[in-house]
């Protein structure tokens, strides 16, 4: 994060991927790092609980591979944001979820697919 002129917040961003190729063939360890940004509106305590569940799928009955929850505080109608790193096994090559949400908000999914190995 840096200050830039007008005084506005920037936050440069590199190394964002949704696909990666696995280190060798499953069964395989991956630690994918997540950014998310959150935002509290301006009327509303500016506290809460970031919960981030990896799936096999896209659906909450989908197998559960890794899961983090992360208190937050944030000034009213500021943004913060929370690094949640997972580590997880995984078996077989295909796409993951990242199910998101806030206190016991709405899901917001975010996939990640994982690629056969480079030769």
């Amino acid at each position: 994060m840096r200050q830039a002129p007008g005084p506005a917040t920037r936050i440069d961003i590199t190394g964002v991927y949704f696909s990666m190729a696995a280190p060798s063939l499953p069964p395989v360890s991956i630690d994918p790092h997540l950014m998310a940004l959150i935002y509290c509106p301006a009327d509303e305590q500016g506290s809460g609980n970031f919960e981030v569940i990896f799936r096999k799928g896209p659906t909450e009955e989908s197998e559960q591979l890794a899961r983090n929850v992360s208190p937050f505080t944030v000034e009213p109608g500021k943004f913060t944001y929370r690094l949640v790193r997972g580590e997880i096994e995984l078996h077989e090559l295909g796409q993951i979820f990242a199910h998101c949400r806030i206190n016991q908000g709405p899901w917001t999914l975010v996939p990640l697919t994982l690629l056969p190995p480079v030769a």
